[in-house]
């Protein structure tokens, strides 16, 4: 009888229909679709990273670095597009960091090992490993320094340390050489091995690298017909000569790195000078407000009122 009872209950609750009031349904709210387009972005360059490293395992090297520059393409869309679309969320940011270790961490290192430095052995393993572990490292920092409230503003132009995604377009470099050319030997292996190691210390370094988040956020309507004819000649040269403009756009990347340095030291110059002289107008201020100097004599009701001193 009680099992009867108990199913006859089961049943009863599998076919009732849910109570609209119910406040225990009202955390699950409906969600937009402009917060839901800028996280299919974000999934669909996952997938890019992925097929890179099917394409990769099978041979297919074209195929896997169109994947991951693809990827890279849509990880500068996905986050533009959510703040224009003021669809950003907490879900799509961590989604968007995990997105970025598998597309830019995990897949340019198993790229280049399946590529070369499997020839390498444990050596060529282990560069690979180190790469897609300071890829994940130098995302968890981005993602921590983001949230810090004492950054000053001119700070959102640099990033600290290489970005992930021109970390993955770097370190493919030596294979970009070989389909210009460049022969496929033991000692380009080797050099692709210290090649990946130095691209991984600047993603987890502390280098100021200009980020060129303010360049595009504003287009003056007479340079709108420039700006997307560049665009279109910029698609076309890198699918009708995709290695050359690799090529040529990481070195002139890698080459630019000291001038962003530069640029970030300029920065912090000019943010001590105002703190300095007002430390010195300040100092100024109090000397000549001082009894000693303006001539007076300490009353003994400012000694006593005066703070004690603190160890």
């Amino acid at each position: 009888m009680a099992g009867f009872a108990a199913s006859g209950y089961i049943v009863a609750m599998a076919i009732a229909s849910p109570n609209p009031g119910d406040p225990r349904r009202r955390r699950f709210r409906r969600i937009p679709v402009r917060t839901l387009a800028p996280n299919m972005v974000t999934l669909l360059a996952m997938c890019a990273g992925l097929t890179s490293i099917r394409m990769a395992f099978e041979g297919r090297y074209v195929l896997a670095l169109a994947a991951i520059v693809f990827a890279a393409i849509l990880d500068g869309i996905d986050g533009r597009l959510a703040r224009f679309l003021k669809g950003t969320s907490r879900f799509g940011a961590e989604l968007d960091s995990l997105s970025d270790f598998v597309n830019f961490g995990v897949a340019p290192a198993l790229v280049l090992y399946f590529w070369g430095l499997h020839d390498l052995k444990s050596a060529g393993w282990i560069a690979a490993m180190l790469f897609a572990i300071c890829g994940g490292l130098r995302l968890a920092r981005f993602n921590v320094m983001a949230e810090d409230p004492d950054r000053p503003a001119w700070a959102s132009n640099f990033f600290v340390g290489m970005p992930a995604p021109m970390g993955a377009i770097a370190v493919l470099l030596p294979i970009y050489v070989t389909f210009l050319g460049v022969p496929h030997s033991n000692i380009l292996n080797w050099s692709t091995l210290f090649y990946t190691l130095i691209i991984a210390l600047l993603m987890v370094s502390r280098l100021p690298v200009y980020s060129g988040k303010r360049v595009g956020t504003r287009v003056p309507p007479e340079m709108a017909g420039p700006v997307i004819v560049i665009i279109v000649l910029s698609i076309g040269l890198l699918i009708a000569y995709p290695w050359i403009l690799l090529t040529l756009g990481t070195l002139a990347y890698l080459g630019s790195l000291p001038f962003g340095w530069l640029s970030h030291r300029r920065y912090q110059r000019r943010s001590r000078e105002p703190m300095g002289e007002g430390m010195r107008e300040g100092a100024r201020d109090t000397m000549l407000s001082s009894p000693a100097v303006s001539g007076g004599a300490s009353r003994p009701n400012d000694q006593a009122n005066r703070p004690s001193r603190l160890n």
